[in-house]
C-alpha cells in the first residue's frame, strides 16, 4: 500500500500564460522551475513524487483579477470534483488530482461580496501574499478579510518571512502575524514556509504552540534539521502541514529530503497527509 500525500501549497496557470509567467517569475527569483506551469504538468511533476493530492494557490497581483482567476480555480475544483473520492488507502483512480484555492487582493472595493462568492461556489480556502500585493500582514486590509473568511470557514494561507524574488521589508514577519492572531483569531490560517521563510528562529520564538497551520513549503533543504524538527514538535506536529511550493520546490527531492528527518512514523503521517484531510474536510 502506497503512502497518502497531500501537498498543501502549490503553483499552476492557465495554459496560454503558463510559460510566459514561469520565466517572468523564474528570472525575478533567480531560481529554476520544476515544472512548465501548467496544471498538467504540476501533476505529472506531483504524480512522479507519489504525491495524491495538490492544493493550487493563485495570487491576485490586482484587485481586477478576481473573476479570471476565480474561473481558473473553479476548472482545476471542476477536474477534481469529477475524479471521484480516494479509496480508503489513498489510491485515486485517476491519478494525481489538484484542488484549487481561491485568491483575493486587499485593495478590492468589496472583500466580502468575493468572499461569500468563494465560499458559496464551494472553495475551501483563499491565498493571500503580502509581499506581491503589497501590504503587510497586520494592515486592517487584511485583518478584514482574515476575520470574514474566518467567519465563513474559509482557510486562508498567506506568504509569510522572507520572498526570495522581491527586496525588503518582509511584510509577514512572526511578530506581525502573532498581532493578527491575537487580534482576530482565525481558526484556519496558515502561515507558508515553516511560519517565515529564513526567520525560522523567530517563529520558533514567537509563534510556536499558537493556534496557527505551518506549512513546509520551500523550506526542505533551506532549514536546518535539527531546527526544523524542534519548530514541528515545539509547535505541534498537528498543525504542521507538508507542502513543497512545487514549481518552485522540487516534490521528489523535498520529500525525500523530509522522509530523512528524524521523525517517527506518526508524525510523518499527519503532517503528509492527516493534518490537511483534517482542515481540508476530506
Amino acid at each position: 500500500m502506497e503512502r497518502k500525500i497531500i501537498d498543501f501549497h502549490t503553483h499552476a496557470f492557465p495554459d496560454k500564460i503558463a510559460g510566459k509567467t514561469i520565466e517572468l517569475l523564474s528570472n525575478k527569483a533567480g531560481i529554476p522551475a520544476h515544472s512548465d506551469g501548467t496544471t498538467q504538468g504540476l501533476k505529472r511533476v506531483l504524480g512522479s513524487a507519489g504525491i495524491s493530492l495538490g492544493v493550487v494557490l493563485p495570487v491576485e497581483t490586482r484587485a481586477e483579477q478576481f473573476e479570471s482567476i476565480t474561473r481558473f480555480a473553479m476548472q482545476i475544483n471542476e477536474a477534481y470534483e469529477g475524479c471521484g473520492n480516494m479509496t480508503a488507502d489513498g489510491d485515486l483512480p485517476n491519478g494525481t488530482r489538484l484542488l484549487s484555492f481561491g485568491g483575493i487582493h486587499p485593495d478590492t472595493p468589496d472583500y466580502k461580496k468575493e468572499l461569500k462568492m468563494l465560499s458559496d461556489l464551494g472553495f475551501r480556502g483563499v491565498k493571500i501574499h503580502p509581499d506581491y500585493q503589497g501590504v503587510y500582514f497586520d494592515d486592517i486590509r487584511f485583518m478584514r478579510i482574515i476575520e470574514y473568511a474566518s467567519e465563513l470557514g474559509l482557510i486562508i494561507i498567506t506568504h509569510a518571512g522572507v520572498d526570495i524574488g522581491i527586496p525588503e521589508p518582509v511584510r509577514c514577519t512572526p511578530e506581525r502575524a502573532l498581532k493578527v492572531l491575537r487580534e482576530v483569531k482565525p481558526e484556519k490560517l496558515v502561515l507558508a514556509h515553516m511560519g517565515g521563510w529564513r526567520l525560522w528562529e523567530e517563529v520558533l520564538d514567537t509563534l510556536a504552540g499558537e493556534q496557527v497551520y505551518l506549512d513546509t513549503a520551500y523550506s526542505m533543504g533551506h532549514i536546518e534539521e535539527t531546527l526544523f524538527v524542534k519548530l514541528c514538535r515545539t509547535h505541534g506536529v498537528e498543525n504542521v502541514l507538508f507542502a513543497t511550493d512545487c514549481p518552485w520546490g522540487n516534490p521528489k527531492r523535498d520529500l525525500e529530503a523530509f522522509m530523512s528527518m528524524p521523525l517517527t512514523t506518526e508524525e510523518q503521517e499527519l503532517m503528509l497527509h492527516r493534518n490537511a484531510e483534517r482542515l481540508l474536510g476530506l
